[in-house]
């Protein structure tokens, strides 16, 4: 067996552990850093909106000699307008120029035609309207409230609501920093960029609905031992599907990555970057939020319930009672993982116990 099946098998075990649960402060600490950064470069460079969103037009030239960077320059000058140049198949170009009106349209086909000194009934141009626009962005972020009711009343139903409200915030923390992201590094967003969004928001729930799923199935009855506490559980949770946390975030990024770094970095296929963009900074914040800030602010929500405020207590005084030698030795070890105390490895029962009993003499009777 592979070293990290190993290791995903010993985690799923409980024999090794980290204590996600016991540093959530410190987890809770750099989701709000990156998101007030998120929300900063939100508000002062603001999104790049497509064409489809804002309405412009969209020209294409035929086969042309001419560079993107001379065609942008071309193209600002004809339009007074900031324009996006894309090198398409057999040397063509498509030229996006936002805020243009029917006329002004004509004009600039003109100018181009002139500037790439071809046939002006050559040069392709399409108008999409400013309300055509605001309709479709109307219409995706719809879309997002909507998906967002569906998914807190289905994990409601089948989990619990505090379950369903750390899903929720695990998805606006999802949605913030990707968001932020293309506005800091001035992506453009585009119909495609809407889809890889709302691609990402269903992997990073599919995340979180594992974890607790398996974290519902280990406090079936919890209230009834008092050997851990609801955080512990809730940390062998976490361990018992990280590996596979793992594998699965890290082979859905790969194919990303080479859309992202190689075909819109390195092929020049500008196209793929309002799609791959959202998809690899999604993918990668849903998996860091099903980890570091779903379960442990479930965790958070259950622990402020009476039943379980006084399961911690009883734990507590079982293992005081233990430190103490009152209690079998099987019962050690088992520290309190609160945050002023050293975190526990939570691991499997001790299948030792204290042999007991007389020894049956054998021989002969005399």
């Amino acid at each position: 067996m592979s070293k990290l099946g190993n290791l995903g098998a010993r985690l799923h075990r409980g024999e090794v552990s980290y204590d996600f649960i016991g540093h959530r402060k410190l987890w809770y600490g750099i989701s709000v850093l990156i998101t007030i950064t998120a929300i900063l470069g939100l508000a002062v460079r603001g999104l790049n909106m497509g064409i489809d969103f804002q309405g412009g037009a969209v020209f294409t030239t035929p086969k042309t000699g001419v560079s993107v960077s001379q065609a942008e320059t071309y193209a600002e000058e004809a339009s007074g307008h900031q324009a996006v140049v894309q090198k398409l198949g057999n040397d063509t170009l498509r030229i996006q120029i936002a805020g243009m009106d029917t006329q002004q349209s004509d004009e600039i086909k003109n100018k181009l035609a002139e500037d790439f000194k071809v046939d002006p009934e050559k040069i392709a141009a399409d108008l999409v309207g400013p309300s055509w626009g605001d309709q479709i962005a109307n219409k995706a972020w719809q879309g997002l409230a909507i998906f967002m009711v569906l998914v807190v009343i289905y994990l409601a139903i089948a989990f619990e609501w505090r379950m369903a409200i750390a899903a929720l915030v695990a998805l606006i923390h999802d949605i913030t920093i990707t968001v932020g992201i293309y506005a800091l590094v001035g992506f453009e967003v585009t119909p495609g960029t809407v889809i890889g969004l709302l691609t990402i928001l269903g992997y990073s729930l599919y995340d979180t609905v594992v974890v607790f799923d398996s974290l519902k199935e280990q406090t079936k009855d919890l209230t009834k031992q008092t050997r851990f506490t609801y955080s512990e559980v809730a940390n062998r949770s976490i361990n018992g599907t990280l590996v596979r946390s793992i594998n699965t975030t890290v082979v859905a990024l790969l194919p990303v990555a080479g859309l992202l770094f190689i075909g819109g970095g390195v092929l020049g296929a500008g196209t793929l970057n309002d799609i791959s963009l959202s998809l690899f900074v999604g993918l990668a914040a849903g998996a860091y939020s099903s980890i570091f800030i779903a379960t442990p602010l479930v965790a958070d929500l259950k622990e402020r319930e009476p039943q379980m405020k006084a399961l911690r207590k009883r734990v507590l005084a079982k293992r005081a009672q233990a430190a103490a030698g009152d209690e079998p030795a099987g019962t050690r070890g088992l520290a309190d993982d609160h945050e002023d105390a050293t975190p526990a490895v939570v691991g499997p029962r001790d299948q030792s116990a204290p042999r007991g009993g007389r020894r049956r003499a054998s021989g002969k009777r005399r």
